[in-house]
């Protein structure tokens, strides 16, 4: 009889290590939200389970809520919160990169640390305050992408100035 199981690729096997490593047991259902997010980083819950069914028609999308819950406690995932926005996952984690949001249509871009080494920033405490030790720094670039900009900007339209009647 033959294997027709498909092979694990090097990040299913990534991830099944990390799986175990924190005492969780290797399923389908776990590697089929890892991959339905990796393959659409900074997808919706609602997109991850839509991907993961494809998979497993028959998983709840219930489950895929509670997968993701327990993949970003582990932090295998990371969940981004954006204005006006459902929250978001990705794969990408542990290097404390940001993201920028399009204003216009909505599109999330990565974006490399700002100072270039984690936490990135280094906050100025008020006085009389506790302070902590930083781990991580959020920052959320908003603006238009190129794509809502050039829309945006239109042709030039300049009020109507004497010149054009003629009389100076």
């Amino acid at each position: 009889m033959t294997d027709t199981a498909p092979h694990p690729t090097a990040r299913e096997a990534q991830w099944s290590q990390e799986l175990r490593g924190h005492g969780r047991r290797v399923t389908r259902q776990r590697l089929a939200v890892l991959s339905a997010v990796e393959r659409s980083p900074h997808a919706t819950a609602d997109d991850a389970a839509a991907a993961v069914r494809q998979e497993l028609p028959h998983i709840a999308v219930q489950s895929v809520y509670v997968i993701l819950a327990d993949l970003t406690a582990l932090g295998l995932l990371r969940r981004i919160e954006t204005p006006h926005s459902p929250a978001r996952y990705e794969t990408r984690v542990g290097d404390n990169h940001h993201h920028a949001v399009c204003t216009g249509c909505g599109r999330i871009e990565d974006v490399e640390c700002a100072v270039g080494h984690a936490p990135c920033l280094t906050p100025q405490w008020s006085p009389g305050s506790a302070g902590m030790t930083i781990q991580i720094a959020d920052v959320l670039y908003q603006g238009l992408c190129a794509d809502c900009r050039a829309p945006a900007a239109g042709p030039t339209i300049y009020p109507s100035s004497t010149t054009e009647t003629g009389a100076q």
